[in-house]
């Protein structure tokens, strides 16, 4: 009979789950679900597993994280209000555990490079993703490292396994019905950027309303969800369409530039041109005047994606998830 004793790789293996839950186990965590605890005890019942008092020490040592990975390397990322609220809500529930949270900005190869590092040295038990763009080089490196993985909105050429998103489409959908219900029909469109998922579902829910309605959806300038995108778009916008009286803009900040452009050239709002935004951030109450939009759970975004996670590294298994949106009637429309 071989005297080679049983690895800690091997426990996890006959219990069906993974590696860090096995430590966990092992060292008391409080975040294992009643049916990991037991499968992990059998495992190491059957195998007869006794981890080195060298292992143990290390584990026992070793705080446990979750790394939030972000497709940018705008240092103005942290005043945006979306992504402020994003990270409110993931530090809620961290705040929760005895977790720890790593921010990564990861644009870039260096930032990618970075991720890759923390993988490699087990420095993370699970990653979140957002703000992925077209084939994100980010998605391969953060699913290449071999531990849970849920992404913050889905990105655009595949829906993955593990994701929390908006409904996108039918909130900008919900958004082009109201205002064609309040009599508009030269409607115009600013979108966010078609090479991400989030902005083409809310140029999608707003082609369909129109075309639903028999209007046309000629009126579009795509922009990239920034002020100054915002600005420029609404300025293309009423030199193409001086015809336009209404805009439904696919996010708040664009919006709040939007209504800016719209003061500045003799527009008045509603009565010319009704405005929509979306996100419904707290810009969105102190315009001028004030913003109608779609109101998305950004905060809940980030806690049910970080909740999410939580799960998997606990060996569950839980299914996507759409958070509903709904429209906030202001004075914009």
């Amino acid at each position: 009979m071989s005297s080679r004793q049983p690895t800690l790789d091997e426990v996890a293996e006959l219990a069906g789950v993974s590696r860090g839950t096995v430590s966990r186990v092992l060292n008391n965590h409080p975040h294992v679900s009643k049916k990991a605890l037991e499968a992990v005890r059998a495992a190491i019942d059957e195998l007869g597993y006794v981890p080195s008092a060298a292992a143990r020490s290390l584990a026992t040592q070793r705080r446990g994280a979750v790394v939030l990975a972000v497709s940018s390397d705008d240092p103005a990322l942290f005043a945006n209000q979306f992504f402020a609220e994003v990270i409110a809500g993931v530090n809620a529930v961290i705040e929760e555990s005895d977790l720890e949270l790593l921010l990564v900005m990861a644009a870039t190869e260096r930032g990618r490079d970075r991720l890759t590092r923390i993988l490699q040295s087990r420095g993370a038990d699970g990653v979140m993703l957002l703000a992925l763009r077209e084939n994100d080089p980010l998605a391969k490196v953060a699913e290449g490292g071999g531990i849970p993985v849920v992404y913050g909105g889905r990105p655009l050429e595949r829906a993955p396994q593990h994701y929390v998103d908006a409904d996108n489409r039918g909130g900008a959908r919900e958004a082009a019905e109201y205002l064609i219900a309040s009599g508009r029909r030269a409607i115009a469109t600013i979108t966010g950027p078609q090479d991400m998922h989030v902005g083409v579902s809310r140029y999608l829910g707003f082609r369909e309303a129109l075309a639903l309605a028999g209007l046309p959806a000629h009126r579009v300038v795509h922009a990239d969800f920034s002020e100054a995108g915002g600005a420029a778009a609404m300025e293309r916008l009423l030199d193409e369409h001086p015809d336009l009286d209404a805009v439904f803009v696919a996010s708040d900040a664009m919006a709040a530039s939007a209504l800016r452009v719209l003061r500045e050239r003799g527009r008045r709002v509603p009565e010319d041109v009704a405005v929509v935004g979306f996100n419904d951030i707290v810009t969105a109450q102190h315009t001028h005047p004030a913003l109608t939009t779609v109101r998305q759970p950004i905060e809940a975004l980030g806690r049910e994606m970080t909740r999410m996670l939580l799960r998997l590294i606990n060996d569950e298994k839980p299914t996507p998830l759409i958070l509903p949106t709904h429209l906030v009637i202001r004075e914009s429309a």
